[in-house]
């Protein structure tokens, strides 16, 4: 499956990177509760155009944006 250019630069964005225009949320965010301040949330999203699927996390331990593999 290719992506479009707008989900290529998305893969790169850093922690505060926006989601792009046609990326859509998916679901209710995943919140994952631990002592403060170490809860996190994960929030899926979908490209409207080419399909793709992405998680955006706050965990500071995982990468930001990533690509689901499919």
């Amino acid at each position: 499956m290719e992506i479009c250019a707008l989900c290529e630069d998305q893969s790169k964005k850093a922690r505060n990177g926006k989601p792009h225009e046609y990326l859509q949320k998916v679901d209710a965010p995943r919140v994952f509760k631990g002592l403060k301040p170490r809860g996190f949330e994960e929030q899926d999203y979908q490209c409207q155009t080419c399909r793709a699927k992405f998680t955006n996390s706050t965990d500071k331990n995982d990468l930001s944006w990533t690509l689901w593999q499919g």
